[in-house]
């Protein structure tokens, strides 16, 4: 009876063994499938180079209201933050003093034209006198200098009725430019006058806005040195537009054009000034803005360029990973020279043909054999359970499943062998 019962065990523990031998013999018989990862192959393209470049907005002309005669303001005579037009009447100032001075020049000049009557009748007179000798010759020069003198003195006079009639007209303060006028800065009832510090009113056009931005003189440098060794073309006209970037981040919605370049570098902040002109026939534009303008200053035919997600930023710089020979991964330090759109041009560190991982950065490591699949932009790459890490089978679950059976089996085997050597010893005591 003992004997039947040990060998029943004993056939219960070599079937479980045999089990578990074959369900090692399953987890391991089977390669694990590669990594798949997104990836791009590199090849040169034409990409224009755009600096983004600090700036702030500017009206294209603005002009101070200022008054050009001294006296009291009686009236203004426009709306505060209203369009007006050159030569629109904006104030006026007490015109009584220089109305007064206009009637005394008027007075001062017709003495004047009186008297060239009279030294020219007196001139007409002497002249056949001085032929006869009936009068002297000293005489005769002194009324034609008492003539010239009537003469100056009448051209004199027109002078100060001239200047009499300006100061009466400048007692209405014109606009100087059409445009948008702001706050006045006076009231009535104040004294104004020529050199005053402070102006009346201020006069902007801002149909069209100028943004002076700033590039450092180094970057200026580099640019025309790349332009003259011929690694980039200048951009042409059509591509010389520039965007612009508003506080909030929002892109205006028209273009602009490259005005100029300063010629010399600003000594105390080492920078170049650009000016760029901008269409704002909607106002949306306000001048004293803070901006960031893109400008495309040339043009590299043979640029290289990644997606941004793939540059992989550390203390120690750049980098990106490459799958190189036999589809393994590799580490690359680059330097990226300036990101157009969501590219970034790369400096060096890569050549065409390389093939840069964009998706699955996570799922690798150096040495690594992978399967690399092309990008599109947009998708990503799918994580089938045969695409899982190698520390990660991709058939652990089916295996699991598939084990945790025999696993079972195994379990109840000494059981059942038990119960059987049970019921084998229940005749014998019988």
């Amino acid at each position: 009876m003992k004997s039947r019962y040990r060998l029943a065990l004993l056939g219960a523990a070599v079937a479980f063994t045999s089990l578990l031998a074959g369900c090692g013999d399953k987890s391991q018989g089977g390669q694990r499938p590669r990594t798949e990862v997104a990836i791009v192959t590199i090849a040169p393209e034409r990409m224009g180079i755009t600096n983004e470049l600090p700036g702030r907005l500017e009206a294209n002309r603005v002009a101070q209201v200022r008054a050009r005669v001294a006296g009291i303001v009686l009236k203004r005579m426009f709306k505060e933050g209203s369009e007006v037009k050159e030569g629109q009447v904006l104030f006026q100032i007490d015109p009584a003093p220089y109305q007064a001075a206009l009637n005394s020049a008027k007075a001062t000049l017709a003495k004047a034209e009186a008297n060239l009557t009279q030294a020219s009748l007196k001139l007409e007179r002497y002249e056949p006198l001085v032929k006869i000798n009936a009068i002297s010759k000293q005489e005769y020069d002194e009324v034609v200098a008492a003539h010239k003198q009537a003469k100056a003195d009448v051209v004199a006079g027109k002078a100060a009725v001239t200047t009499a009639s300006l100061n009466l007209g400048y007692a209405r303060v014109t606009a100087p430019i059409s445009g948008r006028i702001g706050r006045a800065l006076v009231t009535e009832g104040a004294l104004v006058g020529q050199g005053d510090a402070t102006p009346l009113a201020l006069i902007q056009q801002d149909d069209r806005m100028y943004v002076n931005l700033t590039q450092t003189g180094a970057e200026v440098a580099k640019l025309r040195q790349a332009l003259k060794d011929g690694k980039l073309k200048a951009a042409s006209k059509n591509e010389a537009q520039v965007s612009l970037v508003l506080d909030d981040g929002s892109i205006y919605q028209k273009t602009g054009t490259l005005l100029f370049s300063d010629i010399t570098v600003d000594e105390s902040t080492g920078t170049v000034t650009l000016r760029a002109i901008f269409p704002n026939p909607d106002r949306a534009l306000m001048p004293g803005t803070f901006v960031r303008a893109r400008l495309q200053q040339g043009v590299d035919e043979q640029a290289l360029a990644v997606p941004q997600q793939a540059v992989l930023r550390t203390n120690e710089g750049s980098s990106v990973m490459v799958v190189g020979a036999e589809d393994k991964v590799e580490s690359r330090t680059v330097t990226t020279a300036s990101a157009i759109g969501d590219k970034w041009v790369i400096a060096s560190g890569l050549k065409a043909g390389d093939r840069v991982i964009v998706e699955g950065l996570q799922k690798v490591r150096v040495g690594m054999p992978v399967k690399p699949v092309e990008w599109k932009p947009g998708a990503k790459a799918e994580e089938k359970p045969a695409d899982a890490p190698a520390d990660k089978p991709a058939d652990n679950k089916p295996a699991g499943k598939a084990a945790e059976k025999p696993a079972e089996a195994a379990a109840s085997a000494p059981a059942k062998a038990a119960g059987s050597a049970s019921a084998a010893s229940q005749p014998a005591k019988q």
